[in-house]
Protein backbone atom coordinates (compact mmCIF):
# COMPACT_ATOMS: atom_id res chain seq x y z
CA UNK A 1 0.00 0.00 0.00
CA UNK A 2 1.61 3.32 -0.99
CA UNK A 3 2.65 5.47 2.23
CA UNK A 4 1.17 8.90 2.57
CA UNK A 5 3.86 11.94 1.55
CA UNK A 6 6.97 12.49 4.16
CA UNK A 7 5.30 15.98 4.52
CA UNK A 8 1.78 14.86 5.76
CA UNK A 9 2.90 12.45 8.44
CA UNK A 10 4.68 14.39 10.04
CA UNK A 11 2.29 17.20 9.86
CA UNK A 12 2.56 19.39 13.42
CA UNK A 13 -0.04 18.24 15.97
CA UNK A 14 0.45 20.92 18.28
CA UNK A 15 1.86 24.75 18.44
CA UNK A 16 5.19 24.16 19.78
CA UNK A 17 5.84 22.06 16.23
CA UNK A 18 5.09 24.43 13.93
CA UNK A 19 8.20 26.02 11.85
CA UNK A 20 7.98 29.87 11.87
CA UNK A 21 4.85 31.98 12.67
CA UNK A 22 5.64 32.88 16.11
CA UNK A 23 4.06 36.13 15.97
CA UNK A 24 0.81 33.68 15.53
CA UNK A 25 1.27 30.45 17.69
CA UNK A 26 4.36 31.00 19.65
CA UNK A 27 4.51 31.36 23.71
CA UNK A 28 2.83 35.14 23.28
CA UNK A 29 1.12 34.54 19.35
CA UNK A 30 -2.22 36.12 18.80
CA UNK A 31 -3.50 32.51 17.48
CA UNK A 32 -2.46 30.47 20.53
CA UNK A 33 -3.96 33.38 22.65
CA UNK A 34 -6.72 33.34 21.27
CA UNK A 35 -7.32 29.28 21.81
CA UNK A 36 -6.08 29.39 24.95
CA UNK A 37 -9.23 31.60 26.12
CA UNK A 38 -11.21 29.72 24.15
CA UNK A 39 -12.49 32.00 21.42
CA UNK A 40 -12.45 30.91 18.01
CA UNK A 41 -13.30 33.30 15.51
CA UNK A 42 -13.88 33.36 11.70
CA UNK A 43 -10.53 33.64 10.25
CA UNK A 44 -8.60 34.63 6.93
CA UNK A 45 -5.24 33.11 6.53
CA UNK A 46 -2.94 34.77 4.39
CA UNK A 47 0.21 33.45 2.80
CA UNK A 48 2.81 31.89 0.66
CA UNK A 49 1.98 27.92 0.22
CA UNK A 50 3.55 25.59 2.65
CA UNK A 51 3.93 28.04 5.50
CA UNK A 52 1.42 26.55 7.71
CA UNK A 53 -2.16 27.42 6.90
CA UNK A 54 -3.81 24.42 6.87
CA UNK A 55 -1.95 22.76 9.55
CA UNK A 56 -2.63 25.56 12.23
CA UNK A 57 -6.57 24.67 11.18
CA UNK A 58 -5.94 21.29 12.12
CA UNK A 59 -4.68 22.45 15.38
CA UNK A 60 -7.26 24.79 16.50
CA UNK A 61 -9.63 22.59 15.42
CA UNK A 62 -8.38 19.76 17.47
CA UNK A 63 -8.37 22.43 20.50
CA UNK A 64 -11.19 23.37 20.31
CA UNK A 65 -13.20 20.19 19.65
CA UNK A 66 -14.90 20.97 16.83
CA UNK A 67 -16.05 18.60 13.97
CA UNK A 68 -13.95 19.71 10.80
CA UNK A 69 -14.99 19.78 6.97
CA UNK A 70 -12.24 20.69 5.19
CA UNK A 71 -13.33 21.82 1.72
CA UNK A 72 -11.09 23.45 -1.27
CA UNK A 73 -12.52 26.14 -3.58
CA UNK A 74 -11.22 25.16 -7.16
CA UNK A 75 -13.25 22.27 -6.97
CA UNK A 76 -15.95 22.69 -4.17
CA UNK A 77 -19.62 24.26 -5.11
CA UNK A 78 -22.77 25.63 -3.59
CA UNK A 79 -23.98 21.74 -2.85
CA UNK A 80 -20.37 21.01 -1.46
CA UNK A 81 -20.91 23.90 1.23
CA UNK A 82 -24.87 23.67 1.63
CA UNK A 83 -23.66 19.64 2.72
CA UNK A 84 -21.65 20.88 5.51
CA UNK A 85 -24.01 22.96 6.56
CA UNK A 86 -26.41 20.30 7.21
CA UNK A 87 -23.88 18.35 9.63
CA UNK A 88 -23.91 21.26 11.98
CA UNK A 89 -26.86 20.07 13.66
CA UNK A 90 -25.90 16.56 13.90
CA UNK A 91 -24.89 14.63 17.32
CA UNK A 92 -21.14 15.21 16.35
CA UNK A 93 -21.27 18.98 15.61
CA UNK A 94 -22.17 19.41 19.64
CA UNK A 95 -19.12 21.69 20.39
CA UNK A 96 -19.78 23.26 17.00
CA UNK A 97 -18.85 22.78 12.96
CA UNK A 98 -15.22 24.22 11.88
CA UNK A 99 -14.85 24.55 7.72
CA UNK A 100 -11.45 25.09 6.93
CA UNK A 101 -11.59 26.15 2.83
CA UNK A 102 -9.11 26.51 1.28
CA UNK A 103 -8.25 28.94 -1.85
CA UNK A 104 -10.65 30.84 -1.24
CA UNK A 105 -10.27 33.73 -4.20
CA UNK A 106 -11.94 30.76 -6.23
CA UNK A 107 -15.11 31.30 -4.66
CA UNK A 108 -17.63 34.05 -6.31
CA UNK A 109 -19.22 36.47 -4.47
CA UNK A 110 -22.25 34.18 -4.47
CA UNK A 111 -20.73 30.99 -3.07
CA UNK A 112 -19.01 33.55 -0.55
CA UNK A 113 -21.96 34.58 0.76
CA UNK A 114 -24.13 31.88 0.93
CA UNK A 115 -21.88 31.11 4.28
CA UNK A 116 -22.70 34.70 5.68
CA UNK A 117 -25.98 33.17 7.40
CA UNK A 118 -24.28 30.45 9.05
CA UNK A 119 -21.24 32.10 10.30
CA UNK A 120 -23.67 34.91 12.03
CA UNK A 121 -25.72 32.47 13.47
CA UNK A 122 -23.04 30.62 15.03
CA UNK A 123 -23.59 27.39 13.36
CA UNK A 124 -20.61 27.86 11.60
CA UNK A 125 -17.06 28.84 11.89
CA UNK A 126 -15.02 29.44 9.08
CA UNK A 127 -11.17 29.30 8.59
CA UNK A 128 -10.34 30.62 4.97
CA UNK A 129 -7.16 30.42 3.64
CA UNK A 130 -5.83 31.79 0.33
CA UNK A 131 -2.27 32.87 -1.01
CA UNK A 132 -3.53 35.93 -2.25
CA UNK A 133 -4.03 39.41 -0.76
CA UNK A 134 -7.75 38.93 0.95
CA UNK A 135 -8.68 42.55 0.49
CA UNK A 136 -8.22 42.00 -3.25
CA UNK A 137 -9.97 38.82 -3.60
CA UNK A 138 -12.35 38.38 -0.57
CA UNK A 139 -15.73 40.07 -0.29
CA UNK A 140 -16.50 42.64 2.13
CA UNK A 141 -19.25 41.26 3.76
CA UNK A 142 -17.07 38.38 4.72
CA UNK A 143 -14.34 40.02 5.54
CA UNK A 144 -15.93 42.69 7.67
CA UNK A 145 -17.06 39.18 9.77
CA UNK A 146 -13.54 37.81 9.51
CA UNK A 147 -10.24 38.13 11.42
CA UNK A 148 -7.63 38.13 8.76
CA UNK A 149 -3.99 36.57 9.87
CA UNK A 150 -0.76 36.54 7.78
CA UNK A 151 1.40 33.54 7.48
CA UNK A 152 4.99 34.85 6.28
CA UNK A 153 7.06 32.63 4.77
CA UNK A 154 9.49 30.15 6.94
CA UNK A 155 13.37 31.36 7.78
CA UNK A 156 15.41 29.20 6.57
CA UNK A 157 16.36 28.81 9.90
CA UNK A 158 13.38 27.86 10.87
CA UNK A 159 13.24 24.90 8.84
CA UNK A 160 15.99 23.28 9.67
CA UNK A 161 14.27 21.35 12.89
CA UNK A 162 11.70 20.18 10.72
CA UNK A 163 13.96 18.89 8.54
CA UNK A 164 16.28 16.86 10.73
CA UNK A 165 12.94 15.49 12.10
CA UNK A 166 12.16 14.23 8.86
CA UNK A 167 15.22 12.56 8.59
CA UNK A 168 14.83 10.76 11.74
CA UNK A 169 11.49 9.67 10.30
CA UNK A 170 13.23 8.55 6.67
CA UNK A 171 16.20 6.48 9.04
CA UNK A 172 13.33 4.66 11.20
CA UNK A 173 11.26 4.03 8.24
CA UNK A 174 14.28 2.58 6.23
CA UNK A 175 16.84 1.28 9.36
CA UNK A 176 19.79 3.31 8.19
CA UNK A 177 21.71 6.42 10.13
CA UNK A 178 21.97 8.53 7.01
CA UNK A 179 23.39 12.26 7.88
CA UNK A 180 23.21 15.97 6.92
CA UNK A 181 24.89 18.72 8.01
CA UNK A 182 23.15 22.26 9.41
CA UNK A 183 24.29 23.98 6.33
CA UNK A 184 22.88 21.08 4.08
CA UNK A 185 19.86 21.21 5.75
CA UNK A 186 20.49 25.36 5.38
CA UNK A 187 20.99 24.96 1.45
CA UNK A 188 17.89 22.64 1.29
CA UNK A 189 15.49 25.26 2.96
CA UNK A 190 16.66 28.57 1.23
CA UNK A 191 16.20 26.45 -1.98
CA UNK A 192 12.50 26.30 -0.94
CA UNK A 193 11.64 29.83 -0.23
CA UNK A 194 10.32 29.78 2.89
CA UNK A 195 8.12 26.23 1.87
CA UNK A 196 8.08 23.95 5.01
CA UNK A 197 6.34 21.13 2.81
CA UNK A 198 8.76 21.84 -0.24
CA UNK A 199 11.82 21.66 1.69
CA UNK A 200 11.01 18.53 2.83
CA UNK A 201 10.49 16.99 -0.51
CA UNK A 202 13.60 17.75 -1.47
CA UNK A 203 15.12 16.79 1.44
CA UNK A 204 13.33 13.39 0.79
CA UNK A 205 14.47 12.82 -2.90
CA UNK A 206 17.78 13.72 -1.67
CA UNK A 207 17.47 11.15 0.41
CA UNK A 208 17.34 8.56 -2.02
CA UNK A 209 19.53 9.63 -4.10
CA UNK A 210 22.45 9.60 -1.45
CA UNK A 211 24.85 7.27 0.41
CA UNK A 212 25.52 7.33 4.45
CA UNK A 213 25.50 11.85 4.09
CA UNK A 214 23.45 13.80 2.20
CA UNK A 215 25.79 16.63 0.53
CA UNK A 216 25.41 19.80 -1.56
CA UNK A 217 26.23 17.71 -4.30
CA UNK A 218 22.93 15.98 -4.00
CA UNK A 219 21.12 18.98 -3.15
CA UNK A 220 22.75 20.69 -6.66
CA UNK A 221 21.60 17.59 -8.62
CA UNK A 222 17.90 18.22 -7.46
CA UNK A 223 17.47 22.44 -8.07
CA UNK A 224 16.08 22.16 -12.10
CA UNK A 225 12.87 19.89 -10.65
CA UNK A 226 12.84 22.89 -7.52
CA UNK A 227 10.85 26.09 -8.77
CA UNK A 228 14.12 27.59 -8.45
CA UNK A 229 13.90 30.63 -6.09
CA UNK A 230 17.04 30.51 -4.10
CA UNK A 231 16.86 32.34 -0.98
CA UNK A 232 13.47 34.06 -1.30
CA UNK A 233 13.19 34.60 2.57
CA UNK A 234 16.63 35.71 2.95
CA UNK A 235 19.25 38.41 2.71
CA UNK A 236 19.85 38.02 -1.02
CA UNK A 237 15.44 38.56 -1.61
CA UNK A 238 15.44 41.66 0.45
CA UNK A 239 18.49 43.07 -1.22
CA UNK A 240 17.44 42.12 -4.66
CA UNK A 241 14.14 44.20 -3.82
CA UNK A 242 16.05 47.01 -2.08
CA UNK A 243 18.28 46.93 -5.04
CA UNK A 244 14.94 47.38 -7.73
CA UNK A 245 14.23 50.57 -5.96
CA UNK A 246 17.00 51.71 -5.42
CA UNK A 247 17.25 51.25 -9.31
CA UNK A 248 14.14 53.72 -9.49
CA UNK A 249 15.17 56.16 -7.70
CA UNK A 250 18.52 56.38 -9.22
CA UNK A 251 16.47 56.78 -12.51
CA UNK A 252 18.40 53.87 -14.29
CA UNK A 253 15.55 51.94 -16.15
CA UNK A 254 18.02 49.35 -16.73
CA UNK A 255 19.62 47.78 -13.57
CA UNK A 256 15.15 48.23 -12.70
CA UNK A 257 14.66 45.89 -15.25
CA UNK A 258 18.05 43.91 -14.72
CA UNK A 259 16.52 43.66 -10.96
CA UNK A 260 12.54 43.26 -11.45
CA UNK A 261 14.18 40.21 -14.03
CA UNK A 262 15.95 38.29 -11.29
CA UNK A 263 13.15 38.88 -8.50
CA UNK A 264 10.96 37.33 -11.07
CA UNK A 265 13.36 34.58 -11.89
CA UNK A 266 12.55 33.77 -8.28
CA UNK A 267 8.63 32.98 -9.02
CA UNK A 268 7.81 36.19 -6.36
CA UNK A 269 5.76 37.92 -8.17
CA UNK A 270 3.75 39.52 -4.94
CA UNK A 271 6.68 41.06 -3.28
CA UNK A 272 7.38 42.92 -6.93
CA UNK A 273 4.04 44.24 -6.78
CA UNK A 274 3.96 45.42 -3.21
CA UNK A 275 7.32 47.31 -3.47
CA UNK A 276 6.59 49.07 -6.53
CA UNK A 277 3.71 50.47 -5.80
CA UNK A 278 5.54 51.49 -3.00
CA UNK A 279 8.21 53.22 -5.04
CA UNK A 280 5.36 54.98 -6.65
CA UNK A 281 4.18 56.68 -3.98
CA UNK A 282 7.49 56.91 -2.17
CA UNK A 283 9.71 57.76 -4.54
CA UNK A 284 8.47 59.32 -7.52
CA UNK A 285 5.17 61.02 -5.54
CA UNK A 286 3.44 63.95 -6.08
CA UNK A 287 6.44 64.97 -9.05
CA UNK A 288 4.43 62.86 -11.42
CA UNK A 289 0.72 61.86 -9.86
CA UNK A 290 -0.43 59.42 -12.46
CA UNK A 291 2.34 57.38 -11.22
CA UNK A 292 0.26 55.80 -8.60
CA UNK A 293 -2.77 54.89 -10.93
CA UNK A 294 -0.37 53.75 -13.52
CA UNK A 295 1.44 51.34 -10.41
CA UNK A 296 -2.00 50.02 -9.21
CA UNK A 297 -2.88 49.46 -13.26
CA UNK A 298 0.15 47.72 -14.08
CA UNK A 299 0.75 45.32 -10.67
CA UNK A 300 -3.13 44.28 -11.16
CA UNK A 301 -2.52 43.51 -14.80
CA UNK A 302 0.41 41.37 -13.74
CA UNK A 303 -1.74 39.61 -10.87
CA UNK A 304 -4.53 38.58 -13.31
CA UNK A 305 -2.04 37.03 -15.83
CA UNK A 306 0.52 35.37 -13.65
CA UNK A 307 3.88 34.61 -14.45
CA UNK A 308 5.46 34.69 -17.03
CA UNK A 309 3.32 37.13 -18.73
CA UNK A 310 2.99 39.35 -15.71
CA UNK A 311 6.64 40.28 -16.09
CA UNK A 312 5.76 42.42 -19.14
CA UNK A 313 3.13 45.05 -17.42
CA UNK A 314 5.99 45.24 -14.43
CA UNK A 315 8.84 45.53 -17.12
CA UNK A 316 6.27 48.84 -18.70
CA UNK A 317 5.72 50.47 -15.16
CA UNK A 318 9.62 49.80 -13.98
CA UNK A 319 10.58 51.75 -17.02
CA UNK A 320 8.18 54.25 -16.23
CA UNK A 321 8.91 54.73 -12.79
CA UNK A 322 12.81 54.94 -13.53
CA UNK A 323 12.48 57.86 -16.38
CA UNK A 324 10.15 60.05 -14.57
CA UNK A 325 10.44 62.64 -12.05
CA UNK A 326 11.38 62.34 -8.58
CA UNK A 327 9.96 63.41 -5.20
CA UNK A 328 9.30 62.26 -1.79
CA UNK A 329 8.00 65.37 -0.15
CA UNK A 330 5.00 63.73 0.87
CA UNK A 331 7.02 60.93 2.14
CA UNK A 332 8.66 62.88 3.93
CA UNK A 333 5.76 65.36 5.30
CA UNK A 334 4.07 62.28 6.80
CA UNK A 335 7.10 61.45 8.66
CA UNK A 336 7.51 64.92 9.83
CA UNK A 337 3.73 64.99 11.14
CA UNK A 338 4.34 61.17 12.69
CA UNK A 339 7.26 62.88 14.98
CA UNK A 340 5.02 65.70 16.37
CA UNK A 341 2.20 62.66 16.52
CA UNK A 342 4.78 60.45 18.50
CA UNK A 343 6.16 63.55 20.79
CA UNK A 344 2.38 64.01 22.19
CA UNK A 345 1.66 66.96 19.82
CA UNK A 346 -1.71 68.03 18.64
CA UNK A 347 -4.21 66.06 20.50
CA UNK A 348 -7.35 68.64 20.14
CA UNK A 349 -8.63 69.25 16.92
CA UNK A 350 -9.85 72.95 16.50
CA UNK A 351 -13.13 73.56 17.60
CA UNK A 352 -14.60 74.72 14.07
CA UNK A 353 -13.74 71.27 12.71
CA UNK A 354 -15.35 69.30 15.03
CA UNK A 355 -18.81 67.87 14.73
CA UNK A 356 -21.59 68.17 14.81
CA UNK A 357 -21.75 71.74 14.58
CA UNK A 358 -18.72 72.95 12.86
CA UNK A 359 -18.90 76.35 14.95
CA UNK A 360 -17.09 79.15 12.87
CA UNK A 361 -16.10 76.95 10.27
CA UNK A 362 -15.65 78.79 6.94
CA UNK A 363 -16.45 77.20 4.09
CA UNK A 364 -13.59 77.78 1.01
CA UNK A 365 -15.85 77.19 -2.01
CA UNK A 366 -18.22 80.31 -0.82
CA UNK A 367 -14.68 82.55 -1.27
CA UNK A 368 -12.95 83.86 -4.57
CA UNK A 369 -9.97 80.92 -5.57
CA UNK A 370 -12.06 78.62 -3.46
CA UNK A 371 -9.76 79.68 -0.49
CA UNK A 372 -10.19 81.03 2.62
CA UNK A 373 -7.42 81.70 5.20
CA UNK A 374 -8.16 79.67 8.39
CA UNK A 375 -6.07 77.31 11.25
CA UNK A 376 -6.41 73.75 10.45
CA UNK A 377 -3.88 72.31 12.18
CA UNK A 378 -4.35 71.91 16.58
CA UNK A 379 -3.26 74.78 18.36
CA UNK A 380 -0.14 73.30 19.35
CA UNK A 381 0.59 73.08 15.50
CA UNK A 382 -0.62 76.44 14.01
CA UNK A 383 2.06 77.76 11.94
CA UNK A 384 3.96 74.40 11.64
CA UNK A 385 4.71 72.94 7.92
CA UNK A 386 5.51 69.14 7.20
CA UNK A 387 5.23 69.95 3.44
CA UNK A 388 7.70 71.13 1.29
CA UNK A 389 7.34 71.60 -2.59
CA UNK A 390 9.65 69.25 -4.48
CA UNK A 391 12.13 70.99 -7.01
CA UNK A 392 10.09 69.58 -10.16
CA UNK A 393 7.94 70.56 -12.64
CA UNK A 394 4.62 69.66 -11.30
CA UNK A 395 5.14 70.67 -7.73
CA UNK A 396 6.59 73.97 -8.77
CA UNK A 397 3.74 74.63 -10.60
CA UNK A 398 1.15 73.73 -7.60
CA UNK A 399 3.43 76.33 -5.36
CA UNK A 400 2.82 78.58 -7.90
CA UNK A 401 -1.13 78.49 -7.68
CA UNK A 402 -1.13 78.24 -3.79
CA UNK A 403 1.08 81.03 -3.52
CA UNK A 404 -1.81 82.82 -5.39
CA UNK A 405 -4.56 81.63 -3.92
CA UNK A 406 -2.98 82.58 -0.49
CA UNK A 407 -1.99 85.98 -1.13
CA UNK A 408 -4.77 86.87 -2.95
CA UNK A 409 -7.26 89.06 -1.38
CA UNK A 410 -10.23 87.66 0.15
CA UNK A 411 -13.53 88.84 -1.43
CA UNK A 412 -16.82 88.94 0.48
CA UNK A 413 -19.39 86.07 0.20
Amino acid sequence: MAQKPLADRMRPTSFDEVAGQAHLVGKTGVLRRLTDNQRIPNMIFYGPPGTGKTTVANIIASISGMQLHKLNATTASLADIKEVIVTTDNMFSENGTLLYLDEIQYFNKKQQQSLLEFMENGKLTLIASTTENPYYYVYNALLSRSSVFEFKSVSAEDCIPSLHRALSILNADFGTEKTASDDVMLAISRAAGGDVRMSISVLENAYYISDKEINLDAIEALLPSVVGHFDRDGDVHYDLLSCLQKSIRGSDPDAAVFYLAKILASGDLLSACRRILVIANEDVGCAYPMAASLAYACTESARAVGLPEAAIPLANIVVILATAPKSNSAYMAYHRAMEDISAGLGNSVPRHLQSPKFEGYKYPHDYQNNYVEQDYLPKDLVGKHYYQFGNNKTEQAAKAYHEMITSSLKSKI
